[in-house]
């Protein structure tokens, strides 16, 4: 039988975040190293912001299916507003993700230098604060993140605000996630197997099980965060710039068993994206004779985006 992997990975409670910065650095990344995962407990998010927002992603989804349409943005790549069930796969999957969700991003000014490459956000006038509640929980997740970063530039022996200047503008993404209810036998899964393409994800706890992560030896192992906590993982751009140190962990999202393949699942990750022109090369002090650099070509942000969208057929 599985572990959980709860059970496996020990809590990083971020109120040591203050009081013992490199400790809490070197438990966050060792986690990381080890796992691609990390629990931290204790966040300081506001409970109100999360309810909202699962609140209004709840309401927004029982919206009938013409109306969500609505919201589509046709050939942006799924980069804002709504994409309907049975479009996205996993890379190399053959059968499409049994998910539909709502894409969130960075506002911008008029006239930025991102504007062609970052979508302004679609507004929802169908559920009154959809809008605000989005950008609220958004910016919360976003600060967070960027502290993290903090701690991982910490331990790995970069100026603490290394990550700052190129996140602080960054194509990061709230999606809003809806499983729905499975009916008879489904030909894929709620998530195929996959990395996330990012520098790292928050996750916030979802109310239904089914995420499952992949350990070095080949293990499937379920994780649920506990209450009060955050999943956070190594995305692929992380693992780019650091050449492994800190692996992108493949994980899915599986199908209840029968008892629960009435109910749906709702899941809020958010994608902490480097600004579009950041060059993602790798630091020198993680390439070393036993573990030589295994991207002798940078590329930027952007470029990589892109390539990994056109893969999960979403570009």
């Amino acid at each position: 039988m599985s572990a959980i992997l709860q059970d496996l990975i020990k809590p990083v409670s971020f109120t040591q975040a203050a009081r013992d910065p490199q400790g809490f650095a070197d438990a966050l990344c060792g986690s990381f190293r080890e796992y691609g995962f990390a629990v931290v407990s204790d966040h300081t998010i506001d409970q109100g912001v999360i309810d909202r927002a699962i609140a209004d992603t709840k309401a927004f989804f029982a919206l009938p299916d013409e109306t969500k349409r609505r919201y589509h943005q046709p050939g942006g790549g799924g980069q804002r507003g709504y994409t309907p069930f049975g479009v996205e796969a996993a890379k190399g999957a053959a059968a499409v993700d049994l998910k539909e969700f709502w894409h969130r991003g960075r506002d911008l000014p008029e006239g930025h230098r991102f504007v062609p490459l970052m979508p302004a956000n679609v507004s929802v006038s169908d559920i009154a604060g959809f809008d605000e509640t989005t950008r609220d929980l958004f910016d919360a997740l976003d600060a967070m993140g960027r502290i993290l970063l903090k701690a991982i530039a910490r331990h790995l022996d970069l100026p603490e605000n290394w990550f700052e200047a190129r996140v602080a503008e960054g194509n990061s993404i709230l999606r809003l996630l809806h499983y729905p209810p499975i009916k008879g036998e489904p030909d894929g899964v709620r998530a195929g197997a996959h990395e996330d393409i990012n520098v790292i994800t928050l996750l916030l706890g979802a109310e239904e099980a089914g995420l499952q992560v992949k350990t070095r030896s080949g293990e499937w192992l379920a994780i649920n965060p506990p209450p009060g906590a955050l999943v956070v993982n190594v995305g692929d751009m992380l693992q780019r710039l650091t050449n492994h140190v800190l692996p992108s962990t493949t994980h899915r999202v599986v199908n209840p068993g029968a008892e629960r393949m009435a109910f749906s699942r709702y899941s809020t990750p958010f994608f902490l994206h480097f600004a579009p022109d950041v060059e993602i090369k790798t630091l020198p002090q993680c390439i070393s004779a036993d573990n030589p650099d295994r991207y002798l070509q940078p590329i930027t942000a952007h470029e990589y985006l892109m390539e990994r969208l056109r893969e999960i057929r979403l570009a």
